[in-house]
């Protein structure tokens, strides 16, 4: 498949006016409403689980079940929001899209302020907020062909790259606000969903001020949105198909530490939950500095290279992981604390492991963003995102599993290892686009 010219793209005639801005806020705000709502959302929903007297696993599926289906509705709707976007332009689905999040985050508070009486309600409404805020933030896809829009091939990678700084930046300061914003709402169960609503209406009068239109309508665009056809058409262009399958397999593989990391400081090193409030966002940090690090580095390296780069520090991230695991688990089968020099090293090596991510994301995405039909932008970076989701759905219930079955805790580490092992096997074909 060749690359399509940039010419075929029906572009708004004037330059796009705060469109990457306006970008930045949408990812931004997704990831952050995810982590203000993240830390607290087991804990309030527990006094509803026990007033219905609901035994402990099945009060973990539960939550297990609000978690999974913000990513499910993602999985299912990226593709969607991105054919949209492609039919009647971007600036539409960004609007509704951060107007959905005002809608539901402001629901899922509603929610969590019913008395335990109405438990079965409680959790019936947290779910349909969750079920919403899922499909409301199924438009990173969208936000990236925005990116593809506003920027030449030269500069895509670079583009792409502050959806990663705006992860980064979502997945730090949501702990934080959330943290410092319930203090400011005297801990009110409402203030979480307020907060990540609030701050959505923000976003939302913002791109209604400052976004100009990046693309125009267009009737040719496709017509099923919701469509297995054309995600299977997606899928088997050769230039595409196999970076999907590395950003699912490296999502997949990611998400097995994000999953486990918390339990793991907590049973290997004693860390409290402000311990772990705070490794949260150092990782996050790590993220943003990842990605601005990034950015000039796309001036002067092509993308496979820098995919490349990021997959072999991610690999050695993830193995010394698994090596600190393993070391740990020797001291406390002997009967002593996890030795001090250990905590460190756990430190630099998820540093790693988040930096290496951290450049695969930008470089896959700008990669299937060059190799794709500029007509068809929304709708192919929204399927990547699509799969993207379902990596975050499935490697937290692998990870969390693994944990759980291997009493060394290195399983999740290693299983992450050799699917990256996987992905480093198929990058050959993905780098050069093989059939292109």
């Amino acid at each position: 498949m060749a690359t399509a010219t940039a010419s075929s793209a029906p572009r708004a005639d004037a330059p796009p006016r705060g469109a990457l801005v306006v970008t930045f806020l949408t990812v931004f705000i997704d990831l952050l409403g995810f982590g203000i709502v993240l830390p607290v959302m087991p804990r309030q929903a527990e006094p509803y689980l026990a007033a219905l007297g609901l035994s402990p696993l099945a009060g973990g599926a539960v939550i297990g079940l609000l978690f999974s289906v913000f990513s499910l509705m993602q999985f299912l709707f990226s593709p969607v929001w991105g054919r949209v976007s492609d039919r009647v332009g971007r600036k539409p689905m960004l609007l509704l899209s951060l107007a959905g999040s005002v809608v539901f985050y402001a629901l899922y508070g509603g929610a969590v302020t019913l008395p335990p009486e109405r438990a079965a309600a409680a959790l019936g409404l947290m779910l349909c907020a969750r079920i919403g805020a899922g499909i409301a933030g199924a438009s990173v896809g969208t936000a990236a062909a925005v990116i593809a829009d506003c920027t030449t091939p030269e500069n895509r990678a670079r583009g792409m790259a502050l959806i990663g700084i705006a992860f980064g930046a979502g997945f730090t300061l949501g702990p934080l606000i959330a943290y410092f914003g319930l203090a400011l709402f005297a801990r009110q169960p409402w203030g979480v969903g307020a907060l990540a609503s609030l701050l959505s209406l923000v976003a939302l009068v913002i791109a209604l001020a400052v976004f100009r239109e990046t693309r125009r309508p267009d009737s040719r665009a496709a017509k099923e949105f919701f469509s297995l056809t054309r995600t299977s058409s997606v899928l088997s262009l050769p230039a595409v198909g196999p970076l999907v399958l590395t950003y699912f397999l490296a999502i997949f593989a990611f998400a097995n530490f994000e999953a486990t990391l918390a339990r793991f400081t907590k049973e290997g090193f004693g860390m409290t939950d402000d311990d772990n409030f705070l490794v949260f966002a150092a990782i996050g940090a790590v993220l943003m500095l990842a990605g601005g690090i990034y950015r000039p580095l796309a001036r002067r390296l092509s993308e496979t290279r820098l995919l490349g780069a990021g997959l072999a520090v991610l690999i050695v991230g993830m193995a010394a992981i698994g090596v600190v695991a393993w070391l740990v688990h020797r001291d406390v089968a002997a009967g002593h604390a996890a030795a001090a020099g250990l905590r460190p090293v756990f430190y630099a090596a998820a540093a790693a492991a988040v930096a290496g991510f951290a450049f695969v994301n930008p470089s896959v995405s700008a990669l299937i963003s060059k190799r794709s039909d500029p007509a068809r932008q929304g709708e192919v970076l929204g399927v990547n995102q699509s799969f993207a989701s379902l990596g975050r759905i499935l490697g937290p219930f692998a990870g969390s599993l693994l944990f759980a079955v291997d009493p060394s805790r290195t399983l999740p580490y290693a299983v992450a290892v050799a699917t990256l092992l996987i992905v480093a096997a198929i990058q050959p074909r993905a780098a050069t686009g093989a059939g292109a």
